[in-house]
């Protein structure tokens, strides 16, 4: 089956290519701030007046206003548009998500998307890639072979100094060969996942391993703000405090690096070897609300360990059952189903009065996750 998989590699572009890069995000930012500017507008002219149309711009109308526009991929703009198009659906589809907002060139990542058309990316000599509007050749670490057909491209400078570039292939991903094997799994702080087999996986707190060293660094950079700000230095122009910063954006990045890893490893090795994953469905941004877990929740990314679940079943033929947030898999005895009622956090270990039958609170949870996500796939 024919699937979008998306590789990720490293590139070292020169000063030249740099500059078309910023270039690229900046014009790319101007055309998506205009367009949604415009259609703001456009909504508030249709509130006073229902009959009235709204015709949605597009990035062309701009570029005789701003001829810089023309300079850069106009597939890039065209991405843009695409990508507003898609906040704007999402907001009216589920108005949680928030509305639209104007993009700021001190986000920590500045990117740009481009599509492949009749090759104009492409891989060449395993070092270097060739992308729309740029006539010199970008110098590419290339860890893997991407297989398939390059649909698209996404270009990405971090607020480390480092570039990226992400290619969206086409491509045939066969399914794995089937276990016949299922699995419960609670999810936790404490341990980060308890699978109902009884393996429990060690909780990875990358954030607070490196907290104290994140802690001096920000210190250092806000100094160093603080003093750029007494000389009335503008901060994008302060060289010690964009040196700092960049420092502080490599430890945020070796964290985030870290847990990718980890979740990737992790979610790969339960899709090998289960057909069936049954898991609770959990609540994160209400969870997040509670200031005493905040951090530790923040910092355990259940919502990316669940979506890198969610897509590799998609892609091997595996299936998630999600068991709903208020099923009562702690307060429920495995061995005979008594509901024995609520439990606070600090009880680990129960014992059934009903059966006598001694529970570890996760492990027992997980085995009521898989018998009730089994339930659930028998009456659908």
């Amino acid at each position: 089956m024919e699937q979008l998989k998306a590789y990720k590699f490293r590139i070292y572009p020169t000063e030249e290519q740099e500059i078309f890069f910023a270039k690229s995000f900046g014009c790319v930012r101007k055309a998506y701030n205009l367009m949604l500017n415009d259609r703001m507008k456009a909504y508030e002219e249709m509130k006073k007046d229902s009959s009235k149309k709204i015709s949605y711009p597009t990035p062309a109308k701009y570029k005789k206003d701003y001829p810089f526009l023309r300079e850069v991929d106009s597939l890039a703009l065209a991405n843009a548009q695409l990508n507003l198009d898609k906040a704007y659906k999402k907001f009216f589809r589920d108005k949680s998500v928030g509305f639209p907002r104007f993009k700021s060139k001190k986000n920590p990542v500045q990117s740009y998307t481009t599509n492949n058309q009749n090759g104009t990316v492409a891989l060449i000599d395993h070092k270097f890639i060739k992308v729309p509007k740029l006539k010199s050749l970008i110098r590419i670490k290339r860890h893997r072979q991407p297989r398939g057909v390059i649909k698209s491209v996404t270009i990405s400078r971090h607020s480390s100094g480092k570039y990226f570039i992400s290619l969206l292939c086409k491509e045939e991903i066969l399914e794995l060969p089937k276990t016949n094997s299922a699995i419960g799994i609670d999810l936790g702080i404490t341990d980060f996942a308890v699978f109902s087999n009884g393996q429990k996986i060690d909780i990875h707190r990358f954030t607070s391993k490196m907290e104290k060293k994140l802690k001096r660094e920000q210190r250092k950079l806000s100094k160093r703000a603080s003093l750029a700000k007494k000389k009335r230095i503008n901060l994008f122009e302060a060289e010690n405090y964009q040196k700092q910063k960049r420092k502080v954006a490599k430890l945020h990045e070796k964290v985030m690096n870290q847990r990718t890893d980890f979740l990737n490893k992790l979610s790969t090795e339960i899709i090998k070897n289960h057909d069936v994953i049954c898991i609770e469905s959990l609540n994160t941004k209400g969870m997040l609300r509670n200031h005493k877990l905040a951090k530790s929740i923040s910092d355990v990314s259940w919502s990316s360990f669940v979506n890198k679940l969610q897509y590799k079943a998609d892609w091997y033929g595996r299936e998630i059952i999600k068991v709903d947030q208020w099923f009562p898999s702690s307060q429920i005895c495995s061995g005979c189903g008594h509901k024995s009622g609520k439990k606070s956090l600090d009880i680990r270990e129960w014992t059934c009065p009903v059966c006598n039958v001694h529970h570890d609170r996760d492990i027992n949870a997980s085995l009521n996750i898989l018998a009730e996500g089994l339930r659930l796939k028998s009456i659908s």
